[in-house]
């Protein structure tokens, strides 16, 4: 064992070792910031005292668990935070493939590095500034979209931030607003790398732009796409929490309400404080995206032979 692990350093790290070394600092980093916190899921499976500390405090084992299957809110929170991130990746993963295609088909080099540099725009805004913006532009009396809905209809814009139904609709299209731009990098990316001796044959055998795009530039993302997908998927359930929280309030919290903010309100809230507790929902949603993201992999290495490994 040892000797192996002598041959392998032997003919795999010193050869490169300016590389390992550049590695060194970000595998660091991931240890002591990503690796070492995880001793205190052991929370989840105990009734956490302040005062005896994480590895003094008494093991209940699934408690924590079944408290929150036997909550009256378990519907709700699970149901919201599926139907938000679904809803949310069935916008945002196509249309930023589609816009690269459709901006990698103009012809002017000036033109495409204005729309991409205007589209990139809205990533930089942070959240809040987002939100504040869309209960500005939302507002039924002096809000843009309020002002032009009385002057056609001559009458008065519903709150559309008292409504629970309008919630996802504003969120998940004010974050393709936002992110468009930003997540259509890696395909435009992508597309810049297909080879131009492929375009030219087409277009000598008389193929039209939209049958290159089908059968070219479409092709070529796909395994970048598949990618991205798998990614996704593996994060679904994990709702941007600034973003909800920032957009909720009383009157649209029963659509709003999502495991990310409740496990919030439940571990840090005052008055609260139920680490255990919190720490036991939030380890059951990351086990779905865990389980999520094993499936998705297998299935795209099995129908593409495109994986993450």
């Amino acid at each position: 064992m040892r000797g192996s692990v002598l041959n392998w350093l032997k003919k795999e790290v010193l050869p490169s070792w300016q590389l390992y070394l550049f590695l060194l600092p970000a595998t660091v980093y991931i240890i002591i910031f990503a690796y070492v916190p995880m001793a205190g899921v052991q929370i989840a499976f105990k009734n956490y005292n302040f005062n005896l500390g994480i590895w003094g405090s008494e093991w209940i084992g699934w408690d924590n668990f079944r408290r929150f299957f036997d909550s009256y809110q378990f519907t709700t929170l699970i149901w919201n935070t599926i139907s938000l991130s679904v809803y949310s990746l069935l916008i945002s993963f196509p249309l930023p493939i589609l816009f690269a295609l459709v901006l990698n088909s103009f012809t002017g080099q000036k033109f495409k590095k204005i729309v991409q540099s205007v589209s990139y725009m809205p990533h930089f805004i942070s959240t809040v500034v987002i939100v504040g913006m869309l209960v500005q532009l939302f507002n039924p009396r002096t809000g843009a979209f309020g002002a032009l809905y009385t002057f056609f209809s001559g009458e008065l814009l519903a709150d559309a931030f008292a409504n629970p139904g309008a919630f996802q609709h504003l969120y998940v299209w004010s974050g393709i607003w936002q992110g468009i731009g930003w997540s259509s990098i890696i395909y435009i990316a992508a597309l810049s790398s297909v080879d131009e001796h492929l375009h030219e044959a087409a277009q000598i055998d008389g193929a039209s732009r939209l049958q290159r795009v089908r059968h070219i530039d479409f092709p070529s993302i796909l395994p970048t796409a598949t990618i991205m997908l798998i990614l996704a998927v593996g994060n679904i359930m994990e709702v941007g929490f600034e973003k909800v929280f920032l957009m909720q309030n009383e009157l649209n919290i029963s659509k709003s309400e999502v495991i990310s903010t409740y496990v919030y309100k439940v571990g840090l809230t005052i008055g609260s404080g139920d680490f255990s507790f919190a720490t036991a929902i939030g380890l059951f949603n990351s086990l779905i995206n865990f389980v999520l993201l094993i499936m998705v992999n297998y299935a795209a290495k099995k129908f593409s032979n495109t994986s993450l490994w």
